[in-house]
């Protein structure tokens, strides 16, 4: 059992040892993304989606925050083509950000999904493993990865395949870590920027638990104010 927990232990650790600068970096740019009005896009694919969707509608989370959501659940992520079109009904200016999360970094759809955020102007944070991504070829006809598109890079430390746990007499490891770690870093870069805002004299806009006594009020008006309605298409 202390397998996986150790690992997953000593991730966190290396993360807030070498990615505190560009954590600080990322919470800037969404800071600013929300003192100007803007939304901050998140995106994954397939199990990725999950970090995207943990910013979202979050009790704790910031409310200027919209997750953009892959109904095909990352079946066609391979398929070249495919981001275009899911960003057809999404609004995206230039005082947004993005937010995109692959472990890999290799797969067409959020290299494209990210192409677009970058032609329509919007600064680019990307979570990824930098272990396996560089030891892969691009699945884009761009030959780019998604690292190599991002104005800033949130490293997860994570192992080439994800799975980081080795047992005797299995062939195959298990254990992935993408999704602790992502979700991790995720809320360090809300956190940074709450602080950021909080430091420029504006007051982050987080919601409160739906169960709580009294947040009905607290949530409603934050959700007015930044019109991010969860996306289903």
């Amino acid at each position: 059992m202390s397998l996986y927990y150790d690992k997953i232990l000593e991730l966190l650790k290396k993360i807030s040892d070498t990615q505190a600068g560009e954590i600080t970096r990322a919470g800037a740019t969404v800071g600013k993304t929300i003192k100007d009005g803007g939304l901050v896009h998140t995106f994954g694919s397939g199990h990725s989606a999950a970090i995207a969707y943990e910013a979202h509608g979050r009790a704790g989370g910031l409310a200027a925050v919209s997750a953009i959501i892959d109904p095909l659940r990352g079946l066609a992520e391979k398929v070249e083509g495919y981001g275009r079109a899911l960003l057809t009904p999404v609004r995206l200016r230039p005082t947004d950000s993005m937010i995109i999360i692959s472990n890999s970094g290799r797969n067409a759809l959020p290299i494209e999904v990210a192409m677009v955020a970058k032609e329509h102007g919007l600064p680019l944070i990307v979570i990824t493993s930098l272990a396996h991504s560089k030891s892969v070829s691009s699945r884009h006809s761009s030959g780019k990865r998604l690292f190599e598109i991002a104005d800033i890079v949130l490293d997860n430390l994570g192992d080439p395949g994800d799975a980081a746990v080795a047992l005797p007499q299995i062939d195959v490891p298990m254990g992935p870590t993408s999704t602790i770690t992502g979700a991790f870093i995720m809320n360090e870069i809300m956190i940074s920027a709450a602080q950021w805002l909080s430091e420029n004299g504006i007051q982050p806009p987080i919601f409160k638990s739906a169960n709580l006594d009294g947040s009905k009020d607290h949530n409603l008006r934050l959700r007015n104010l930044y019109d991010a309605p969860l996306r289903l298409w």
